[in-house]
């Protein structure tokens, strides 16, 4: 320190120099960036301070990237935190319901058409991007592209190789007992295509029939790709419903998947979100008939008005036995009836079988409460 530094320090206050000596404590204790502070106890990346440096394996970890992960486990890190946008189908309930109805339905058409014992059942129905199903499909595969006609949008059917041979196999008169034969490295013939749009039209009018008790709608084979590129439907990020059916007839067989964007649904999100079907969000119509009907017996007070005045508090104290008390209203005006403090009825007063009675010829509608 040179003779300037003393002269300089000398004439600073004594808290000065505290936040001078803090500051130098904390430039003593700065790690660089591309140095670990050593550990004699053998752990690299901890000093004796709170700094601390992550390792590759953390930084993996955090950023959902880690090799050692198991396929089936949960995601973590950023690529949890992008991945929790997704909408979970369960929001959307009676969807269990239409894939249930269609695993029936198909199971009876398609014995129909291929007069084999044909066994449809559901595997899974989960929420995926599309984007990153159309990357996942198993090549060669038929995408058959529908089109919801009163709903405006698109939906896509994706038949696997297994069951596209399956069903021409069967149809052209294979022997039963024994698995499709496959013939692979050449694209599918006008005949195969044929026959398996005849089962892809089958299930189509299937789902249609799905579908009528939420709401009538018709599915139609718009066009039938085997490139994924010219089978896109919507943005790759949008999510979508993927039901996935298995169809087995013996020891032949394949899968279904149904892909229906979530736009496409959009037109009956609130009847999808019932948790049964007929449900109208807490309205019983039996419960409220049965209320009407007991409402409609319900003995009620009418109160006929004859006159009303207004008077100061001093002159009714002022009241003694044999007071009078003088009505503006006339023989001919009409009385107001009342229910409580609720006008109700407008009629003239007379007499029937020696009794004052009023005639009811006007209704009150009720005032509209100033929002």
């Amino acid at each position: 320190m040179s003779d300037t530094d003393t002269d300089e320090l000398e004439g600073m206050s004594d808290e000065e120099k505290a936040v001078m000596n803090e500051w130098e404590t904390m430039a003593d204790t700065v790690v660089e960036p591309d140095e670990a502070v050593p550990d004699f106890d053998g752990d690299e990346g901890e000093g004796d301070g709170d700094t601390r440096i992550l390792n590759q394996d953390e930084i993996d970890s955090l950023l959902g990237f880690d090799d050692d992960a198991s396929v089936g486990s949960e995601t973590s890190g950023v690529m949890a935190l992008i991945n929790s946008a997704m909408v979970n189908y369960e929001r959307l309930p009676m969807l269990d319901i239409v894939f249930d109805r269609l695993v029936r339905l198909m199971s009876t058409s398609l014995r129909n058409l291929t007069t084999d014992n044909v066994e449809v059942s559901l595997d899974q129905v989960s929420t995926v991007r599309f984007g990153d199903y159309m990357n996942s499909i198993p090549l060669p595969a038929m995408l058959s592209v529908f089109k919801a006609d009163e709903w405006d949008n698109n939906g896509l059917l994706v038949t696997d190789s297994a069951l596209i041979y399956s069903i021409v196999d069967v149809l052209l008169g294979g022997r039963k007992g024994t698995p499709a034969i496959r013939v692979e490295g050449r694209p599918y013939t006008t005949i195969e295509s044929k026959l398996v749009e005849k089962m892809v039209e089958v299930t189509l009018s299937d789902l249609s029939s799905a579908f009528d008790p939420l709401s009538p709608v018709s599915f139609n084979l718009d066009r039938v790709e085997t490139n994924p590129r010219f089978a896109t439907i919507t943005q790759s990020g949008n999510a979508c419903v993927l039901a996935r059916l298995r169809v087995d007839m013996g020891e032949r067989g394949g899968r279904v998947e149904i892909l229906i964007p979530y736009a496409t649904l959009e037109p009956i999100r609130e009847l999808l979100l019932q948790m049964f079907m007929g449900e109208k969000f807490g309205r019983d119509s039996i419960w409220e008939s049965h209320l009407t009907q007991e409402l409609y017996k319900t003995d009620v007070q009418l109160q006929a008005i004859l006159g009303e005045t207004t008077i100061p508090l001093g002159e009714m104290l002022n009241w003694k036995v044999g007071s009078h008390l003088a009505f503006l209203t006339r023989m001919d005006e009409e009385l107001e009836l009342r229910c409580g403090d609720f006008p109700m009825f407008y009629g003239p007063v007379g007499q029937k079988q020696d009794r004052i009675a009023v005639r009811i010829e006007a209704y009150i509608s009720p005032e509209k409460e100033d929002d």
